[in-house]
């Protein structure tokens, strides 16, 4: 089991390794002060090289992947808010280009700042928020789209944006980062304990191990796969992805909702997944990422938070209300009828568990197959 000693958390590192591009590090620092001035990080993994055409995956080869393509929904009614740090000043280009491209609606981003413009720029952060925003448009085009900019990466200043986007009226909200576990964690869920409201974040992208606020029984934490498509754009596949995050909270309780799901006697993360391997990744289009304007092949487990978001967006959009403890409904159909409902991820690893059959430590109850998840979802 993957822990850290309670005095330490995670800041964020970016470097360029590889064929895997952008890779967000994990560096143990002594934490100085309260845990909320630690840094989050975003779980975010690109291809090395911007390019003038899309070369990962397009919104039709995903939504066709699970499901999206046959429900009639697409959000109307709903507002989805995107938690970032920096944000990024061309985003609604970036949005308006990507929409041209793959001939979805245009909607304007509102973009909104709570404790003032940091007046830094940050390409890791403005990428996560180019991707963020695009695909949990790409999943729900009707829903509104609430940027909520952080001043910085600190814990503070992102729970602070996040309380903002509550009290916006968002009943979806995406947070694609977060750093390693600590001791007084369960004292700052509250955060996220607003029925109504569903908080969805990343599991992790450094194979085992649980950071927070996935850890949060009231987050829905995503973990992450390869996803491969044959020539007609069906799954050929799909397996645990090494880099997802997941294991046994050393810190947060056991929350109802996953008992008969997994043996341990804490929270355990994720609670789903979807695609995330950077080699099976999603295209992005971003303005200025490190003095280049294109196309970037974008992968991580920050891929699955918005567009998990989406979906949520979709089934409340289609019930009429929103759902009163997400978790809680997603374990409930996955026990009414699992393999009707999920995509079941049995093979691979993140280095410390393996994909099982039904829950795991890699890819929780598995992926989702939307077209019967989404009707369900939204008689709870």
């Amino acid at each position: 089991m993957f822990t850290q000693p309670s005095h330490l958390l995670c800041i964020l590192t970016l470097t360029l390794a590889g064929t895997t591009g952008l890779r967000a590090q994990n560096i143990n620092a002594e934490l100085r002060g309260k845990p909320e001035d630690s840094e989050a990080r975003p779980p975010i993994h690109a291809q090395p090289y911007v390019t003038a055409s899309p070369t990962g995956y397009a919104p039709s080869q995903i939504r066709h992947a699970y499901g999206f393509d046959q429900l009639t929904g697409d959000g109307t009614g709903q507002t989805i808010a995107v938690v970032v740090a920096f944000g990024s000043a061309s985003i609604q280009n970036d949005l308006n280009t990507f929409c041209a491209k793959y001939g979805l609606p245009t909607t304007t981003v509102a973009v909104y700042y709570p404790q003032g413009k940091s007046g830094r720029t940050d390409s890791g952060w403005a990428l996560e928020t180019s991707l963020d925003v695009e695909w949990s448009h790409a999943i729900a085009p009707k829903a509104n789209i609430a940027l909520v900019v952080a001043r910085s990466a600190r814990f503070g200043d992102l729970l602070s944006a996040v309380d903002y986007a509550v009290n916006l009226g968002a009943k979806q909200v995406s947070m694609s980062w977060g750093g390693s576990e600590f001791s007084s964690e369960a004292s700052y869920d509250y955060h996220f304990n607003k029925p109504g409201v569903t908080f969805v974040a990343a599991s992790g992208d450094n194979g085992s191990g649980v950071i927070w606020p996935a850890a949060s029984p009231f987050v829905t934490s995503v973990g992450g796969t390869t996803l491969s498509l044959d020539a007609s754009g069906n799954v050929s596949s799909e397996t645990a992805w090494s880099g997802s995050g997941g294991g046994v909270s050393a810190y947060e309780a056991k929350p109802a909702f996953q008992n008969g799901w997994q043996n341990a006697g804490s929270r355990s993360t994720p609670d789903v997944s979807y695609c995330a391997d950077p080699n099976t990744g999603v295209s992005v289009y971003i303005s200025n990422y490190n003095n280049s304007t294109g196309w970037i092949t974008v992968g991580g487990t920050s891929a699955g938070s918005p567009q998990w978001a989406g979906l949520i967006a979709l089934s409340n959009s289609a019930r009429g209300a929103s759902l009163g403890n997400t978790n809680t409904a997603i374990y409930s159909t996955a026990a009414a009828s699992y393999s009707t409902n999920f995509r079941d991820v049995t093979s691979g690893s993140n280095g410390g568990y393996s994909a099982t059959p039904m829950y795991d430590y890699v890819t929780g109850l598995g992926s989702p197959l939307s077209n019967v998840l989404v009707p369900t979802l939204s008689l709870y």
